[in-house]
């Protein structure tokens, strides 16, 4: 039994679906998350800054006791991925691979991925899915646009809907069977996205994904805090302004948290 934090990243606020998930799936886990507003977005970053900020994020995390790193974010996990696993003495677990065998395993045979510029750029996914089943059809969209809709606090209003449908278009055309939702920030618009893909086309979350391998790896090291774990803190902070940080907090985790400190980064 290991009481000490899952400590989980992201470049702003969509690590919040992760961390939703986490608490969820994990209730005994302590959780400590970093998000990067300060350097806000990561989608429109050169891979190494990217590598850069995500190490001294890890760094923080390994200061601050975690035993597990989770890269709650698709752009830093298909640039620091490999990196961060090198570099620090704990597992580190993205949300890529996850995302994309769950959209294989519905059976779909053309699969759509909608990201961040860099997520896109990078191909992280497309090469992922094609090394899990060669013959799958991919169509790619950058959807940048949308990670500011959701830091705005804009999600559920016309104005979203408007933004999904721009940023989706390209589906009108290239029809696909399964969407991979490949932003952390892009789940706080599934309702949008689902109005305008329409109700055929299923959605995969790489969250849930990405948390059963969490729970599977913390299981097999035995890291598995103890039931019913009285010390239980899920602890945040913000590279940037903390008030936007607890806004969202407030929001989709239900204001269910410690603490939310502001955190000047010690870049590498």
């Amino acid at each position: 039994m290991d009481r000490r934090p899952i400590g989980v990243m992201d470049s702003g606020l969509g690590g919040l679906s992760v961390m939703r998930v986490l608490r969820d799936e994990l209730p005994a886990e302590s959780l400590t998350f970093v998000g990067d507003q300060g350097h806000f977005p990561y989608g429109t970053k050169s891979q190494a800054e990217i590598r850069r900020l995500s190490l001294a994020i890890g760094h923080f995390l390994v200061q601050q006791d975690a035993k597990m790193m989770v890269i709650a974010c698709n752009t830093a996990t298909g640039a620091a991925l490999s990196t961060l696993q090198k570099e620090l003495p704990i597992p580190v677990i993205g949300v890529i691979r996850p995302g994309a065998a769950a959209a294989l395993s519905t059976g779909a045979h053309r699969v759509g991925v909608i990201g961040t510029d860099s997520t896109i750029k990078n191909g992280a996914y497309e090469a992922t899915l094609h090394d899990l089943q060669p013959d799958v059809e991919v169509v790619s969209q950058p959807a940048q646009p949308l990670v500011s809709i959701v830091e705005h606090g804009q999600t559920g209003t016309a104005q979203a809907q408007l933004a999904v449908d721009k940023s989706l278009q390209v589906f009108d055309h290239q029809t696909v069977e399964t969407l991979i939702l490949g932003c952390t920030h892009f789940p706080f618009l599934r309702k949008e996205i689902q109005q305008k893909m329409g109700s055929n086309v299923r959605l995969v979350d790489p969250a849930f994904e990405t948390v059963q391998q969490v729970k599977r790896s913390l299981a097999e090291q035995s890291l598995l805090a103890p039931e019913g774990n009285p010390f239980r803190r899920v602890n945040l902070y913000s590279t940037g302004r903390k008030e936007d940080l607890q806004r969202g907090a407030n929001q989709w985790l239900g204001g269910r948290y410690n603490l939310c400190n502001h955190l000047d980064l010690e870049e590498e």
